[in-house]
């Protein structure tokens, strides 16, 4: 086994569990996510089949200096774009970046259109570049 493979040199954490958003009163604030010891994350949204007339639902990484007050991280600290997910884009992977130094990180629903949105989603961080190799 090598010490230097991802499995051993990086972590994943679940900011939005695995779900049923129906019809969600917004915002839905994921769990953060501490990055201390890391210097890269990636998001990655996993979103179900949406449902509802004209549905779409929208997805914003948000970061903490103090794990109590977050805001939207600015569109240059990310690497790929905040989904707005609908029935073009749904049922698929999204993966977002973050290249900001704010140490705590999650993931919220902010927005809803449309009738009814209905979509099984969830929402992991997977921390790398871990500055204690190898992470055990």
């Amino acid at each position: 086994m090598s010490r230097l493979d991802l499995r051993n040199n990086a972590a994943i954490s679940r900011s939005l569990a695995p779900a049923s958003v129906a019809d969600p009163s917004v915002p839905v604030n994921g769990t953060s996510v501490d990055l201390a010891g890391y210097d890269d994350a990636l998001v990655v949204i996993n979103a179900g089949t949406i449902s509802g007339a004209s549905a779409s639902l929208t997805f914003e990484v948000q970061h903490s200096d103090d794990n109590s007050v977050f805001v939207a991280v600015p569109t240059e600290e990310l690497d790929g774009a905040e989904p707005v997910v609908a029935a073009a884009n749904d049922e698929q992977l999204h993966t977002i970046g973050y290249k900001g130094i704010k140490r705590y990180v999650r993931v919220c629903i902010t927005a809803k259109a449309g009738t009814a949105p209905t979509m099984i989603c969830d929402a992991l961080v997977l921390r790398q570049r871990g500055r204690k190799l190898p992470r055990t």
